[in-house]
């Protein structure tokens, strides 16, 4: 047997270099890195020999690194990933939120904390965390939980193992998630004769499983029985290239179709049975339907409680739900009937088992009324002093062609855009709202850049989560990966802010205003976003911002508009309740009276039927 003698770092970095995808192109799109001990030594000096061939990319925060990386694989639809290291302790640690993003939306990283020494001999070394009463622990098992796949890497010739167990991991369709291999910096540099044969490229073909022939029958019977069905499109239907599969198989038996945040985007926003968002932020003609709805059928979804509204939208007593969905876990959910398999494969054996079946006609009335609401909210402002977040969505789709791709993550945004935004083409839509993570935006603009650069990519975040994370904005200017950043500055955290409100409290603690200070807040982003390099602007109006938008277009490198925005209102048109619960036990009656309301809510919920 040939062999090639190299360090394990060396040997990772080489192996990973010749994964390929589907079409033949490598697998990883290169490897974030911020150096320090535990990885700079022997992973720094791996991935500076692989030079070109598996390119570092350096960034400025670890947990903002993953964010690109994370973002990168959904914006190629988990066809390609890309794997981020960092040193030993905070280095780590700061990963361990993206890891939980990356777990809770099913999307492949792969993540390389360095870790202690495996041979103990150094004892404890900087940054180590001792458990006194386990010395196998270390900060790194902090990743178990959010991680579909852990290994702690302690001795060199585990790779040939762990590698092709990760590898296996991350193009899993079903399995798909987080992969940490915490790799122990002693063994980084240990040498190891390898084969040459591990070395061999491999290219990974997306599997397609196909659902058992009992759940396909019992899918046909469930949809030729139901009177008025109804589609909930989830972030499958994308990883699976099903968009225009599942826009077949609505046209051909006429059931209309509603979008998750994962999902927005399966089908254009004018195609006559996409009837927008669906639940707590739906469109009010989805959730209609949805309310009447006899049988829900859930296409690559969770089904998490914006999706449900908590398990009180839909509404039909005798209401079922029938699940396909690659992963079993998913399928089997509140009891539906579940079809596991991919989503291309199963929409294409519907559709030839069903033949001309057509569900009853939906009235084309709701879905106008719904658009003529949408234009409403986003039109020029015609008297209030600061444009709503509405307006300014309205604003940015003016500005941006059917190519775009919008980016955003938490707060009021989301749910607004969810509402709001015409998205025309598949994948146009990217908004991480499964973990609902403050920080994810800039970094996840420029992994969406990296995966898309063809596109124009919009980030549209508020000053909240902005002061959260915003290192990447320079890091997209460093690697010349251009975005559009626009900040809606509410001063504060607006989102949060409404809810407590809605639920019967104070303003307290979320506008920077109502929070305890000694010196009111005046945050200059317009200076900030200058200083990391991106050319930066404040408009002071929505013409304003248009304008802006049009020479943020043309430029030739990262451009931020800042705007000031209302905290207050919110899209009141769609929407639905969605369970928060509120003290049993207040002395303040707006409280009281906030539980009075939730315990009439909480009745119509059916969270096992």
């Amino acid at each position: 047997m040939k062999t090639v003698r190299l360090t394990a770092a060396q040997a990772m970095v080489r192996y990973l270099s010749v994964q390929l995808s589907h079409d033949g192109e490598g697998f990883f799109g290169g490897c974030w890195a911020i150096f320090g001990h535990g990885n700079v030594a022997g992973i720094g000096e791996a991935l500076h020999g692989a030079g070109d061939s598996f390119p570092t990319w350096r960034g400025h925060n670890e947990q903002g690194m993953a964010h690109a990386a994370i973002a990168y694989a959904k914006a190629a639809n988990r066809k390609r990933a890309m794997a981020v290291t960092t040193s030993i302790g905070p280095g780590a640690t700061n990963m361990v939120t993206a890891a939980a993003l990356a777990h809770v939306n099913r999307l492949p990283v792969l993540l390389i904390p360095g870790d202690v020494f495996a041979n103990r001999a150094p004892d404890p070394v900087l940054q180590q965390v001792e458990d006194f009463g386990d010395g196998t622990i270390s900060a790194n098992d902090c990743f178990k939980p959010v991680s579909r796949y852990f290994d702690r890497i302690t001795r060199p010739e585990q790779l040939l193992t762990a590698l092709p167990r990760a590898m296996a991991v991350l193009t899993d369709p079903s399995e798909c998630g987080p992969v940490t291999l915490a790799f122990c910096q002693d063994v980084q540099a240990e040498a190891y004769d390898w084969p040459e044969s591990f070395f061999a490229a491999k290219t990974w073909k997306q599997s397609r499983p196909r659902a058992d022939i009992d759940q396909i029958e019992d899918a046909i019977a469930a949809i030729k029985s139901a009177k008025n069905p109804l589609i909930i499109a989830g972030g499958g239907v994308h990883y699976a290239d099903a968009c225009g599969d599942l826009r077949d198989f609505a046209h051909r038996h006429n059931i209309p179709v509603a979008e998750t945040q994962a999902g927005k985007s399966a089908l254009p926003w004018d195609d006559d049975l996409n009837l927008g968002s669906i639940g707590v932020t739906g469109a009010s003609s989805a959730n209609a339907i949805a309310e009447n709805a006899d049988l829900i059928i859930a296409v690559g979804t969770r089904l998490q409680d914006f999706t449900t509204g908590s398990w009180a939208l839909f509404k039909n007593p005798g209401r079922r739900i029938l699940s396909i969905n690659v992963g079993a876990y998913d399928a089997r959910k509140h009891d539906a009937i579940s079809v596991v398999g991919d989503a291309k494969v199963t929409l294409a054996e519907l559709t030839g088992a069903l033949g001309d079946h057509r569900a009853n006609a939906i009235d084309p009335a709701l879905k106008q009324s719904w658009i003529y609401a949408v234009n409403d909210v986003t039109a020029m402002p015609t008297g209030n002093a600061l444009p709503t977040d509405a307006q300014v969505i309205g604003a940015v789709q003016r500005s941006t062609d059917e190519n775009a791709i919008v980016v955003c993550a938490a707060g009021g945004l989301p749910g607004e855009l969810h509402k709001l935004w015409k998205a025309a083409r598949p994948n146009g839509y990217h908004v991480e709202y499964g973990f609902s993570c403050m920080g994810y935006e800039i970094a996840g603009g420029l992994g969406v850049k990296m995966a898309c650069p063809d596109r124009e990519v919009v980030v549209m975040v508020g000053d909240g989560s902005y002061m959260m994370m915003n290192s990447e904005l320079a890091t997209s200017v460093m690697l010349g990966h251009k975005i559009i950043t626009v900040i809606l500055d509410n001063r504060g955290f607006g989102c949060i802010n409404r809810l407590q409100m809605a639920t019967g409290g104070e303003s307290f603690n979320n506008l920077l205003d109502t929070a305890r200070h000694a010196v009111p807040s005046a945050i200059d982003f317009t200076a900030h976003a200058g200083a990391m390099g991106a050319i930066a602007e404040k408009v002071s109006s929505i013409s304003e911002l248009e304008e802006a938008m049009a020479r943020a277009r043309k430029a030739d490198r990262s451009y931020a508009i800042v705007i000031d925005t209302d905290a207050l209102p919110s899209t009141e048109a769609g929407g639905h309740w969605w369970d928060v619960a509120v003290p049993e036990v207040s002395v303040r009656p707006s409280v009281n009276e906030a539980r009075k309301n939730y315990e009439a809510a909480l009745k119509n919920q059916r969270p096992g039927d």
